[in-house]
């Protein structure tokens, strides 16, 4: 499985407000914003932007700034926010327990940033959750070895716990800062 992107929620920062990559750094370094699902480098967060420029996503304009070098300054384009808003509402979110950690919750931030109701993002994660956990259960029925066994059921269990996790919080974040 590929590691996660923060393509889509660099473009959903970026829909609240033009920022350059310091700030957007700012926001995967905070613990009351990203800082806790998303470890990001200044050279990791530059090649995710120039990235996003490349295939029209963003657009980067110069800014003058007083005492200091010019920045770059990127905003979201029309393509971008198409590609934003089919990431807030994929119907297939994967069911990983990471991903849950990292995209999942950076869904619910990015849809709370923007003041979108979480409802649909959260019943989707549910049922893909429920979907993989029938088919780990199914599984379960004709292991192999002990071993397979217990991968499974410490599978099914995650599952369980991720279901029961998602169904008990309203997922309403009241403070962004």
């Amino acid at each position: 499985m590929s590691k996660p992107i923060p393509d889509e929620v660099i473009l959903g920062l970026l829909k609240a407000q033009p920022a350059h990559g310091y700030e957007l750094l700012e926001s995967f370094k905070s613990r009351s914003q990203l800082g806790y699902s998303w470890r990001m480098s200044t050279s990791q967060i530059y090649a995710v932007l120039k990235r996003l420029e490349r295939e029209g996503a963003i657009m980067g304009r110069e800014v003058n700034v007083q005492n200091a070098p010019s920045r770059i300054e990127y905003k979201i384009t029309e393509q971008g926010k198409q590609q934003l808003e089919s990431w807030l509402f994929d119907t297939q979110p994967s069911a990983s327990i990471h991903r849950i950690r990292v995209l999942f919750l950076s869904r619910i931030f990015i849809a709370n940033l923007h003041n979108i109701p979480t409802k649909r993002i959260v019943e989707a994660q549910i049922r893909s959750c429920q979907s993989q956990r029938d088919r780990f259960t199914h599984q379960k029925q004709s292991y192999h070895s002990e071993i397979e066994l217990l991968t499974l059921d410490f599978i099914v269990t995650q599952l369980d716990a991720a279901i029961i996790w998602l169904k008990n919080n309203e997922f309403q974040l009241s403070k962004i800062t």
